[in-house]
């Protein structure tokens, strides 16, 4: 008895001195490795790296499960067991599947990523992903992201603190292991990994934190792997989210894209709509001037030299999208002046507007259009006619120009479709980018009242209309 016990002891000291040599070497190169690469002249991924780190972590597990045998074996012997020939032999069946299952770990890590370093091969993999949303935008992405990945169980959402856990069932990479559950890989801790995402909101963009890890404690991960599967998850993510973020890109630009296209098609349709209407004012005027010739030669050389006025001011917006009011209200007078040769006492004129608001920028045709509608829409319809005044006044930061009729008002049937009206505001919504406006009220005691609001100091954004 006493000559096994102190065979057992011996046996027992000899492998704590080999443990203590293996924990020597491991320690004295786990410390230093940077010198000894630089010495050796290996730098970056090389061969002799991926050896190098694939020798520490198959080290580092093989101390561990050996550390716990050894205890396994002490406790045994302090139990009164005199042969430690079962705990040898279970250890040393252990251990061959331990770096089985360690080399394939590492193997599965660079299918995956292409690559072996000290952050590939952990079993907890962390990623921080800056997303251009703002955090409440991020989260939904982050969100939808986790809830589509593979064999995702439980998935719990918290908006307020922008947080997401969710629970991932860990596949059997490679089949189901012929030893079941007593695969030494499967002793530690569940199988099962679990994720936990966080979003911290910054100036216009969502900060992502993502930690991929096993469901059980740091401890275990000295003593199992978890194949990839962590990396695996944390990858997938990030793909998921890369790719969501570039779809919502392509879905802005073909978005965008749209708008300019119904842009050029509105812009297309006003210019049409604009040749159409000048050819037949000009074609009125040019039909009475011939008739006046033949009866009032004066009359009607008047109305020319105020067609000439009227083209005059018109044909150099021909190539500009800018006109100025100053320029609009010589336009719109010559058209009116025309008009009165054709009405006589039934059409009168008031203009007042200051000199100083005569070079505020404005779109051509538009002060036009509303005259055109005071005459058609309000004087023409009646017997009686009527008085058009175009007035302008500023306000702070914006400038009123008034087109204002006592004719039928908005009681009468005109016989107007409201597209003069459409293109306008059409037109200011283009062209100022929403800070313009048009607002058409009853004027007092009869009539209509037609006000552009433009701002001040504020030149229309180019659109390509030709006016």
């Amino acid at each position: 008895m006493a000559c096994n016990r102190r065979r057992n002891a011996r046996c027992l000291r000899a492998a704590l001195a080999v443990f203590r040599r293996a924990i020597r070497v491991f320690v004295a190169k786990a410390v230093s490795p940077v010198p000894r690469l630089a010495m050796l002249g290996v730098t970056g991924n090389t061969p002799g790296t991926i050896v190098i780190k694939s020798f520490f972590f198959i080290v580092r597990i093989v101390v561990a499960w050996f550390a716990l045998f050894l205890v396994i074996a002490l406790c045994f012997n302090a139990l009164g067991s005199h042969n430690p020939a079962p705990v040898f032999f279970v250890g040393c069946i252990a251990m061959v599947f331990v770096i089985t299952g360690a080399f394939s770990h590492m193997r599965r890590v660079r299918l995956i990523v292409g690559r072996i370093d000290e952050g590939t091969l952990g079993n907890r993999q962390r990623r921080q992903i800056e997303m251009p949303f703002e955090a409440g935008e991020a989260f939904d992405l982050l969100d939808a992201a986790i809830r589509e990945l593979p064999r995702t169980e439980h998935v719990e959402s918290f908006r307020d603190s922008l947080q997401v856990r969710a629970r991932v069932k860990r596949p059997d990479t490679y089949g189901r292991h012929m030893l079941g559950a007593f695969d030494p890989s499967r002793w530690m801790g569940h199988m099962r990994n679990q994720i936990l995402a966080t979003v911290t909101p910054g100036d216009g963009i969502g900060s992502v934190t993502l930690i991929c890890e096993p469901e059980s404690g740091a401890w275990s991960d000295w003593f199992r792997v978890d194949d990839g599967t962590n990396l695996e998850n944390a990858e997938a993510i990030t793909r998921a989210i890369t790719r969501r973020v570039a779809e919502r890109r392509r879905n802005e630009t073909k978005a965008n894209a749209q708008t300019a296209t119904e842009k050029e098609l509105t812009v297309a349709k006003l210019s049409l709509l604009h040749a159409q209407v000048e050819p037949h004012f000009l074609y009125n005027t040019l039909a009475s001037a011939q008739y006046l010739t033949r009866s009032n030669p004066a009359q009607a050389d008047e109305m020319l030299g105020h067609l000439i006025t009227y083209l005059r001011r018109s044909l150099p917006s021909v190539d500009d999208t800018l006109s100025m009011l100053g320029d609009e209200l010589e336009r719109a007078r010559a058209y009116l002046e025309i008009l009165k040769l054709r009405m006589g006492t039934r059409l009168g004129l008031q203009i007042d507007v200051p000199e100083a608001l005569r070079i505020t920028p404005l779109p051509p045709m538009m002060l036009q259009t509303l005259v055109e509608n005071a005459i058609k829409h309000g004087l023409e319809p009646k017997p009686a006619g009527g008085t058009v005044w175009i007035f302008a006044r500023r306000d702070d930061d914006t400038i009123a120009i008034t087109v204002a009729d006592d004719g039928q008002g908005f009681g009468d049937a005109s016989g107007g479709t409201g597209i003069g009206l459409k293109n306008v505001r059409e037109r200011l919504r283009l062209m100022y980018d929403g800070e313009a406006s048009l607002a058409v009220v009853a004027n007092v005691p009869a009539g209509v009242a037609a006000t552009i609001t433009v701002p001040v100091s504020t030149r229309p954004a180019s659109t390509g209309i030709i006016a």
